[in-house]
C-alpha cells in the first residue's frame, strides 16, 4: 500500500507541475496569437490523445512522465501555409519569443507561492523553536545556549518555528555570516547570544546543519509505550507489539522515549534484549537493530514508534496562520527566499564547497512524495511547492535545451539585432544535452547509493 501511494503521488505530483509549467508557455503563447500544434505531458508515444479547440491542438499524455512540452507552429521545423505565417513562433517580436519561454518557469514559481499563500491563511502546525541542551563542545555550547532557551530572532528576523530557525542559520552559514540569536530563557530573560558559523565544512552540510552547530530541539518526554510496528521490521519479528511499555534494555533503565532511541541508535547489528510491560505481566524479547547507513553516518533502527499522546504533541508544536495581505507577502519572500537557496547550492555543488551526493533524482524525489503524502495534505503541498520552486529555477539556468538557454538566445538576438547562426544553436544544444545526461546520470547514482544505504 505504501509503495502505492508513493508511485501515486509522485506521479500526480510531478505530472501537475508539469502541466502548469507547460500551461505557462502555451497561455502566453495563445496571447501572442501564436499557434500551438501539441500540448503534451511526457515523451514518447501517447498514451491518449484528444484534438481541441479552433486550432485543433493536440493533447496528449505520453509514455514517460519526465518532462513534457509545447510544440508551436515554426517556419524552422516545417513548410507554413502563407495563411498562417504571421502565427509562427519565428516570426514574433523577439521580446515576445521571450515572454513566451520565459512563462514556463514564472508558473512553476507562481504556483509554488499560491500553495504557500493557501497554506498560511489555512495555519501551518509547526514544532515549537524551544532549545534543549546543546552537545557539548559545539558552537552552540560555546554560544551559552540553554535548555529552554526559546528562539526569538536571528539577526532582527522574526522566529516562530524550530523550520524558521533553521532556514534562517542555514542561508547564514552558506554565507559564513555570524548568528546574532535572540533568546527568551526559561526565567522569562531576553538575551542575545552570538553563534559562530565559518568553520563549517563541505561534509557538514550533507547533515542537518543545526546539529553540527550543537543545537539540539527540547523534547517533552514521551514515555516509552510502543505505539506502532512496522511490517516486517525487526520489532514485528521479534514479537514488540503495540501497547507494550518498554522498561528496560540490556542493564539500563528505560524512563522515556528518547532513552530506547539512543540506545537502538548506538547498537546497529547488536542483538539487545528488552524487558516490557504487557497486560500486568513482564515480558523479555531479544532484538536486533538492523544496521542502516547514510551519508556516511551509520545507526540501528527497529521499525517501531512510541504512542503518541496528542496534548503532548500540542504542546509542542505552533500554529503558524496569516492574514490574507500578510500570507502573499510570506508566501512571495519564502519562494524567493528558496529559490535563491536552491541557486547557492547549485553555485556551492559547482564550486565544491557542497558535495555533489545532495544532488537528488526521481526515486529521492517520489520517496519524498510518498512520505509526505502519508503525513497528510499540508506536507504534500509544501513537497509540492518545493519541488514547484526547484522545477522553476533549473529551468531557468543558462543550460542549451532548458528554458534559461533559449532565454539566451533572445537576449542575444534582442541585444545585437540579429537572431543566434543556427550552427551555434545545434553545437551547443549538444553540449547542453551532454550537460543534462550528466546531471540525470550523477542524481541516479545518488538516489541509487541512499537506496543502498552508502
Amino acid at each position: 500500500m505504501q509503495i502505492l501511494l508513493t508511485i501515486i503521488s509522485f506521479l500526480f505530483g510531478l505530472g501537475f507541475l508539469i502541466a502548469i509549467h507547460e500551461f505557462g508557455h502555451y497561455f502566453i503563447a495563445k496571447l501572442c496569437n501564436v499557434k500551438v500544434l501539441r500540448f503534451s505531458l511526457g515523451f514518447g508515444k501517447p498514451l491518449w490523445s484528444r484534438r481541441l479547440g479552433s486550432d485543433q491542438t493536440e493533447w496528449v499524455v505520453a509514455t514517460w512522465p519526465l518532462g513534457g512540452y509545447v510544440k508551436m507552429l515554426d517556419e524552422r521545423e516545417s513548410a507554413v501555409e502563407v495563411t498562417e505565417v504571421d502565427r509562427a513562433f519565428n516570426r514574433k517580436a523577439v521580446w515576445q519569443k521571450f515572454l513566451i519561454v520565459l512563462a514556463g518557469p514564472v508558473a512553476n514559481l507562481a504556483l509554488a507561492i499560491i500553495l504557500y499563500m493557501s497554506l498560511f491563511l489555512n495555519g501551518v502546525p509547526e514544532l515549537t523553536a524551544k532549545i534543549g541542551d546543546p552537545l557539548p563542545n559545539t558552537p552552540a555550547a560555546h554560544a551559552g545556549f540553554k535548555t529552554e532557551d526559546v528562539v526569538k530572532t536571528v539577526n532582527d528576523i522574526a522566529i516562530q518555528s524550530w523550520q524558521d530557525f533553521r532556514w534562517a542559520i542555514l542561508e547564514l552559514a552558506l554565507q559564513k555570516q555570524e548568528a546574532s540569536v535572540g533568546v527568551t530563557n526559561a526565567d522569562g530573560i531576553h538575551q542575545y547570544k552570538k553563534v559562530d558559523l565559518s568553520g563549517l565544512t563541505e561534509q557538514e552540510f550533507d547533515k542537518d546543519v543545526l546539529v553540527q552547530l550543537g543545537f539540539n530541539r527540547f523534547r517533552i518526554d514521551v514515555p516509552a509505550i510502543i505505539g506502532q510496528v512496522n511490517p516486517r521490521s525487526p520489532a514485528e519479528v521479534s514479537g514488540l507489539l503495540p501497547g507494550d511499555k518498554i522498561v528496560r534494555i540490556n542493564d539500563s533503565s528505560i524512563s522515556a522515549w528518547q532513552d530506547v532511541v539512543k540506545i537502538i541508535r548506538e547498537s546497529p547489528d547488536q542483538r539487545l534484549q528488552f524487558e516490557l510491560e504487557r497486560t500486568g505481566g513482564v515480558q523479555l524479547i531479544q532484538i536486533t537493530p538492523e544496521m542502516i547507513s547514510t551519508r556516511g553516518e551509520t545507526y540501528g533502527r527497529i521499525g517501531a514508534g512510541p504512542l503518541i499522546d496528542q496534548k503532548i504533541l500540542s504542546s509542542d508544536t505552533i500554529i503558524v496562520s496569516y492574514d490574507m495581505s500578510e500570507s502573499a507577502k510570506k508566501a512571495f519572500l519564502k519562494t524567493y527566499q528558496t529559490a535563491i537557496f536552491s541557486l547557492r547550492m547549485m553555485g556551492k555543488m559547482i564550486s565544491g564547497e557542497i558535495s555533489l551526493r545532495n544532488l537528488s533524482g526521481p526515486v529521492t524525489i517520489a520517496d519524498y512524495a510518498g512520505q509526505s503524502a502519508q503525513q497528510g495534505w499540508i506536507p504534500y503541498i509544501m513537497f509540492l511547492a518545493l519541488v514547484s520552486i526547484s522545477l522553476g529555477v533549473l529551468n531557468l539556468l543558462p543550460i542549451p535545451l532548458l528554458d534559461g538557454g533559449h532565454l539566451m538566445y533572445y537576449l542575444f538576438e534582442f541585444l545585437s539585432g540579429k537572431p543566434v547562426p543556427e550552427n551555434i544553436i545545434e553545437a551547443s544544444q549538444k553540449i547542453g544535452l551532454m550537460v543534462l545526461v550528466l546531471l540525470m546520470s550523477l542524481s541516479l547514482f545518488n538516489d541509487i547509493n541512499r537506496l543502498i544505504g552508502y
